[in-house]
């Protein structure tokens, strides 16, 4: 009785650690990491969303506040959204992922010009080229951000 009990808790244990692996194994290395982008002052957190495309926020900011309050977007051109924090701010959106290492058809955001760009993302394992740009990729300024300890 004290062996089939000892031999269902370790197939428990054993089962519970396998799907842990299972499910990170199945993540992208784009979500495994936060990133520095490339002044590290902030991490941004990148995730899967249900439609399948990949999304970017702001989850950490080496100076979080501005004159003693939360810094806000400020530049935002939507009037609605000049007040809202910058700390959880959508950075990336829509992007697809195209081959082993590229991301595609997305948009990346910039706070400090309020505009959006065309972007596009190579990931280099400890470091990926985020590439915004307007119209074609060829015309456009390449940021390297770094995988956050």
């Amino acid at each position: 009785m004290l062996r089939r009990y000892s031999l269902r808790i370790v197939l428990i244990i054993i089962a519970f650690f396998g799907a842990r692996t299972l499910s990170f194994a199945q993540q992208d290395p784009l979500e495994r990491n936060l990133w520095y982008n490339e002044e590290k002052t902030a991490k941004i957190q990148i995730y899967k969303a249900t439609d399948g495309k990949f999304y970017g926020k702001i989850v950490w900011l080496k100076v979080p506040d501005a004159d003693g309050k939360p810094k806000v977007d400020k530049n935002n051109p939507d009037k609605a959204r000049k007040n809202d924090p910058v700390l959880g701010l959508m950075l990336l959106k829509g992007f697809k992922k195209d081959g082993e290492k590229g991301y595609d058809d997305g948009t990346i955001y910039d706070p400090k010009n309020g505009k959006t760009y065309s972007c596009k993302i190579t990931n280099k394992g400890t470091e990926l080229d985020v590439r915004g740009y307007i119209g074609f990729s060829f015309i456009g300024r390449t940021t390297v951000w770094t995988k956050a300890d």
